[in-house]
């Protein structure tokens, strides 16, 4: 009775209500980080250079004599930039590489599949080196583009499972029989279907590029010093601590775990909704399979019925006529022995 009633709490999860409101704030208050902060994050104030928090600068100064006040708001600003970019890419990548590798045969599904248990295999940070490498110089754009192309194998997997159980589904061969292209029946009737499975690791994928570029940034090889983000903010992580300036690491860093984790509950509460919704349809679906094979058997019932009915009315038919000849001939043998007597 006790697995019953958790198994109904987690199926009714409430939304992370905190979560997103603390996240929406710290997306507001990066978004409108002009009106906020009152000091230029880029100005390099020698004067005051690993200020500890005051009444001037609230979060204290950098080893540089930058406002940290201001370098959260327009830092946070390129890092949610980052993450956002480089998930809308990787979710493009997927969509389109999983739909072509469950509507293709069995070769070419196959072929496109080993290439991604492959690319799986290679740690990603590796990966994202190697790329950020050829590309040179990192900017904003590189950053967004290499996370984006070494992000997308995990949703691409997921997305071909479930083309390759609705590309047999009436309304998608109707849809090719009337001509519909692959686009048209991608995005009109396969993408409406598995969008919901794909929820979990689309956010989650957030949080991954956010985290990835903060360690990219950290190594000394992510955005340079004059573009301001959370990670190049970490990066100056060695000489706060030899300067013992801890506001310089914690003030960044508790803003960027509070993110992510906001990000990780919204992605598991999107998890526990779709697994949900999922168990809903299997059961309403198992309904109407119940509810068919019982019509289907009053149908079977109803025509054996029918058919003992008729069997019936046979025997009836049958039995009157053996009474009716029973009859006449008791009739004519009384007629024949009246006949004998006369």
């Amino acid at each position: 009775m006790m697995k019953r009633k958790r198994h109904t709490a987690c199926g009714k999860k409430k939304m992370p209500v905190a979560s997103c409101i603390i996240l929406l704030v710290i997306v507001l208050g990066c978004v409108f980080a002009d009106v906020i902060c009152k000091k230029d994050p880029s100005y390099l104030d020698l004067m005051n250079y690993t200020k500890a928090p005051n009444a001037e600068f609230w979060f204290g100064t950098d080893t540089l004599g930058r406002d940290i006040f201001s370098c959260i708001w327009h830092g946070g600003r390129v890092s949610l930039l980052i993450g956002v970019a480089s998930t809308a890419l990787s979710t493009v990548i997927a969509i389109v590489y999983g739909a072509i590798s469950g509507i293709a045969g069995e070769k070419v599904d196959t072929l496109l599949m080993r290439f991604t248990e492959i690319i799986l295999s290679i740690p990603n940070l590796l990966l994202i080196i190697f790329l950020q490498a050829i590309m040179g110089k990192a900017t904003i754009g590189s950053i967004s583009i290499v996370i984006g192309l070494t992000s997308w194998f995990g949703i691409a997997k997921i997305i071909r499972t479930e083309v390759r159980q609705l590309r047999s589904s009436e309304y998608v061969i109707a849809a090719k029989c009337m001509g519909g292209s692959f686009w048209h029946i991608l995005w009109k009737h396969l993408a409406p279907n598995f969008v919901s499975s794909i929820m979990f690791m689309v956010v989650m994928n957030v949080r991954s590029a956010i985290v990835a570029e903060s360690t990219l940034s950290f190594l000394g090889i992510g955005l340079p010093l004059d573009v301001i983000s959370w990670g190049s903010m970490l990066s100056l992580a060695e000489k706060a601590l030899m300067s013992r300036a801890w506001w310089i690491v914690l003030i960044p860093g508790i803003f960027l775990v509070v993110v992510l984790m906001c990000i990780t509950s919204l992605g598991h509460w999107l998890q526990v909704r779709v697994s949900h919704h999922n168990t809903f349809h299997l059961r309403w679906e198992k309904n109407d399979r119940n509810l068919a094979m019982n019509k289907e058997q009053n149908v079977t019932m109803w025509n054996g019925c029918a058919r003992w009915s008729d069997i019936s009315k046979r025997i009836a038919i049958c039995a009157f006529c053996i009474r009716t000849d029973a009859k006449i001939a008791v009739l004519f043998l009384s007629h024949s022995k009246y006949c004998k007597n006369a």
